[in-house]
């Protein structure tokens, strides 16, 4: 097997193992997964609906509405840019942020035994090489 080939094959796997906990945790919270990723995103971020659609991969409408039910469980709002006043920005509330990190807690339970079977100096190379991996599908 290539190396390609057996990163994609872990690639998948992991997200096999995952998802699975993501969809639990947010089920918890009476949330679906994207509303989940949602907040996760707006965790660090306050982007515009387009920018959510690009990384949720959803179109604008789409997102519109998610944002519309999330704001309708106060979970984010919508704020107008501080430097241009024509761009609408998302960004969790008091409540959406504490969620974000309850969920975040659960995750980290729920995963840290996988993750802990690795060495500080591994999970760190790992760490980096997923986040060089995101940063090349967030420039897409």
């Amino acid at each position: 097997m290539a190396a390609s080939d057996e990163l994609i094959d872990a690639l998948a796997q992991t997200t096999f193992a995952v998802l699975p906990a993501l969809t639990r945790i947010a089920a918890e919270y009476d949330l679906s997964l994207t509303q989940m990723r949602l907040l996760g995103i707006l965790r660090d971020h306050t982007p515009r609906i387009v920018e959510l659609a690009g990384v949720l991969g959803l179109d604008k409408s789409s997102v519109s509405g998610l944002v519309d039910r999330a704001a309708d469980r106060g979970l984010v709002i919508r704020v107008r840019d501080s430097a241009d006043k024509r761009i609408v920005r998302v960004e969790l509330t008091a409540h959406g942020r504490e969620l974000a990190a309850r969920g975040m807690e659960r995750l980290n339970a729920e995963l840290l035994p996988l993750v802990s079977q690795i060495d500080t100096t591994e999970q760190r190379r790992l760490a980096r090489g997923i986040h060089t991996l995101l940063d090349t599908v967030a420039a897409r």
